[in-house]
């Protein structure tokens, strides 16, 4: 059968409805498209994504004791101490004050925490406690200058002179610990609860005080701090006990 429309009117009704905008040919037979959509197959879910590994939690602890065992000398445990960023007191400390006196002398005096003036020039034990820590070593014939070398437990100020908190003594304690191994001082003297508490594990000085002990191979005799001695003046009879008992262990180990 003929179609009704010959070749030159059907090609001008095509170009027709081009104009008007119908882009798309139509099959002979009709197609509902609802249909189409309706029946169209739905995606099969897939795995839900993997969420994001959370970051390894940083111990800090275990960071230190790793920093401190790389430390062959005292030098490169003061540049591990100072790159260690894991300790908020050094965000508001104006120095690391690691050490002062002799390195190698018999005696290592270990300290609390820096103070205002120890902050600020970078030395333990240089305010009015670090003279009278001078007189009471001149008193025994010892000397920051000749024969005794100080540290303390903690390298940075705690703001407003706070206690330091267990966390920041804990993850601080490696580096003490390697400091000691690098100084060799014969005898150990800690003076202050701080200092107790990271070497030997204990605090109450009064206690404690002018009692020998003994810690990473060393023999170890707590004291009251010098800063407490100015507070409570009547106790430097009983600092003095404890220096000449210092005196006495030095002669026996000579």
């Amino acid at each position: 059968m003929e179609s009704a429309l010959d070749y030159w009117s059907a090609r001008a009704l095509l170009e027709w409805q081009a104009e008007l905008g119908a882009t798309e040919a139509l099959c002979d037979d009709p197609v509902d498209r609802y249909a189409l959509e309706q029946a169209a197959p739905k995606p099969k879910p897939g795995a839900a994504p993997a969420p994001p590994p959370k970051p390894k939690e940083v111990d800090p602890v275990e960071v230190a004791q790793k920093a401190a065992k790389g430390a062959a000398s005292l030098p490169a445990l003061r540049d591990a101490m100072d790159e260690f960023g894991h300790c908020d007191l050094k965000r508001g400390a104006r120095n690391l004050v690691f050490c002062d006196g002799q390195a190698g002398a018999r005696v290592m005096i270990i300290g609390e925490a820096p103070g205002r003036d120890e902050d600020l020039q970078g030395k333990p034990f240089v305010g009015r406690a670090g003279q009278l820590l001078d007189k009471m070593l001149e008193a025994i014939g010892l000397s920051r200058d000749e024969n005794v070398y100080i540290t303390n437990v903690l390298p940075w100020r705690p703001p407003q002179n706070r206690d330091p908190l267990p966390a920041e003594i804990a993850m601080l304690t490696p580096f003490l610990e390697r400091h000691v191994a690098l100084a060799k001082p014969e005898v150990l003297v800690l003076m202050g609860n701080i200092s107790c508490q990271a070497v030997l594990g204990k605090r109450g000085i009064t206690r404690l005080r002018g009692q020998w002990d003994q810690a990473w191979g060393k023999p170890v005799i707590p004291m009251f701090h010098p800063a407490y001695l100015l507070r409570q003046p009547a106790h430097k009879r009983l600092a003095w006990a404890d220096l000449l008992e210092l005196k006495a262990r030095l002669g026996s180990l000579t």
